[in-house]
């Protein structure tokens, strides 16, 4: 009775082996139905554009925070900038704002970007899957950064003025501890309305920004791999190419929208410009045409490397989705 319950040596030899590549394809079909799923597939590439975004700005803050003090009347040079930081205000201070720059990226990079690909997505399946034309781009890029910048716009008013803070006299000095520190004290003091104080600089100058950055990378990559170009050249070509016309088609209007978001009343209670369109004619009518690209080599230098960054991050990030079933 033992022997009959227990199988033979010889059974349990020949009992059939595990079959390595049936384990491997039921492996693969796993991970592809992550990549099916259809509420995956909606969000993905919003949270692709937020992590790349936030992972660019952990390196470029610093860079950020000599853009903003240079807009604002600094004098000397970008390096020169930096190290009077360091030393008046600690090392720390080129990290100022920090979290109002991630919490910006996680609303305003993950909108557009997702908004990006999903827009674009869209088209070429109307254009029958044919690569878009560059003016569909720059639409698609325009649409984009309009939109994104809508979402994310309180976190940048936050960012702007915990970065533009160190400026002021002590006396006035608002001293946000954080960025949700620095938005409930806007909501306090200038109600929810106030979250979105420059708000139409700040779009218009996200629209002008992703329809140089998205459509001259997308534009780049096509016309680079056409030539033979492939693999890392191509990501990182195309990329510097993205991160110069950002900078030139964005920094009038992101002068712009400094002046207007960092702005106090003087002591009569009165504003140094009604509007964005008040403030392009006093700073047209003050230093020329000029006037609205002071400090271009830091800001090329803060942008190019975001947009580069952020950009090849989120390829990677795209293509071990793609290799790993995701």
């Amino acid at each position: 009775a033992t022997s009959s319950a227990r199988p033979s040596r010889t059974a349990r030899r020949t009992a059939t082996p595990v079959n390595r590549d049936d384990e491997r394809d039921r492996t693969e079909k796993e991970k592809g139905n992550m990549s099916d799923n259809p509420v995956w597939k909606a969000v993905k590439p919003f949270v692709n554009g937020g992590a790349s975004g936030m992972v660019a700005t952990c390196c470029i803050q610093p860079i950020d925070i000599v853009k903003v003090r240079i807009q604002l009347g600094a004098s000397g040079s970008p390096i020169g900038i930096a190290g009077n930081i360091v030393k008046q205000e600690g090392f720390f201070t080129l990290y100022r704002g920090l979290s109002a720059g991630l919490l910006r990226q996680a609303t305003y990079t993950t909108a557009r970007l997702g908004i990006f690909k999903t827009i674009t997505e869209e088209a070429k399946k109307m254009n029958e899957g044919k690569p878009l034309p560059l003016w569909q781009k720059a639409v698609c890029g325009l649409t984009a950064g309009g939109l994104g910048s809508l979402v994310g716009s309180p976190a940048d008013l936050a960012l702007i003025r915990m970065q533009a803070d160190g400026t002021l006299p002590v006396d006035q000095r608002r001293n946000y501890r954080n960025a949700f520190h620095s938005l409930s004290s806007i909501v306090k003091e200038d109600g929810i309305g106030g979250l979105f104080v420059g708000a139409g600089p700040t779009v218009v100058r996200a629209m002008a920004l992703n329809m140089g950055m998205l459509a001259s990378n997308d534009q780049a990559k096509e016309t680079l791999e056409s030539i033979g170009v492939t693999g890392a050249p191509k990501i990182f070509g195309a990329s510097a190419i993205a991160g110069f016309f950002a900078s030139a088609f964005s920094l009038p209007l992101d002068f712009i929208k400094t002046q207007i978001q960092k702005m106090k009343p003087d002591a009569n209670g009165k504003m140094p410009y009604t509007g964005a369109l008040d403030c392009a004619a006093k700073t047209m009518a003050e230093g020329g045409p000029l006037a609205f690209y002071k400090g271009f080599p830091t800001y090329y230098v803060r942008i190019a490397p975001h947009s580069m960054i952020t950009l090849i991050v989120l390829n990677y990030i795209q293509e071990f989705q793609r290799d790993n079933g995701f």
